[in-house]
């Protein structure tokens, strides 16, 4: 089933919709293997709290024949500097005052209503651009190939997390390599 579970988005989404295996059980094992990684890599900043109420949901759903969209039970993560409602950025904590937004971002909107479930957020430098996935709140983010080297910045966090099977599906952005670099550097 672990083959299953940490295989890539489609076959994921597909197998979640045929229930050849359950949204709790998909969430619960990306937040085992976060809470194993996380000592190690330092890529999350942040857990989403509904992240496992939001997985049974799903099932139940599932079970009742509703499906809320392709990515339906699909778990996810996105870097920091996405509002997501309930859960706290720490990037720049004096500007944000660590309050959780009342609103989503667009895209994490987007990706609620195809069914997908945030697990949390990642490492981004402040203000959310730099070359490192760095903060003064919660550390350095290590490449889980080379833990001597950089995932890059500024999605490194993300793209250190993918890499390492602790998220299916990841969100980023890329201003001047943001995404683009962490990915080359984390294979």
């Amino acid at each position: 089933m672990n083959d299953l579970i940490f295989s890539n988005v489609r076959t994921l989404a597909a197998a979640l919709q045929r229930r050849d295996v359950s949204a709790h059980e998909v969430v619960a094992a990306h937040l085992d293997r976060i809470e194993t990684l996380q000592p190690t890599i330092n890529a999350v900043t942040v857990l989403a709290q509904e992240a496992m109420d939001r997985a049974r949901q799903c099932d139940d759903d599932l079970a009742r024949g509703i499906s809320r969209g392709a990515l339906h039970g699909v778990p996810f993560t996105v870097k920091d500097i996405f509002a997501a409602i309930g859960t706290v950025s720490v990037l720049d904590t004096r500007m944000r005052q660590r309050t959780a937004p009342t609103a989503n971002a667009t895209v994490i909107t987007r990706l609620r209503d195809a069914g997908a479930i945030l697990l949390g957020k990642t490492t981004s430098p402040p203000n959310g651009h730099g070359r490192d996935a760095e903060t003064a709140y919660t550390g350095r983010t290590l490449n889980p190939y080379n833990l001597e080297a950089t995932p890059g910045g500024s999605s490194g966090g993300e793209a250190a997390l993918i890499a390492a099977g602790g998220s299916p599906l990841g969100l980023g952005s890329d201003q001047q390599g943001g995404l683009r670099v962490p990915a080359h550097f984390c294979g």
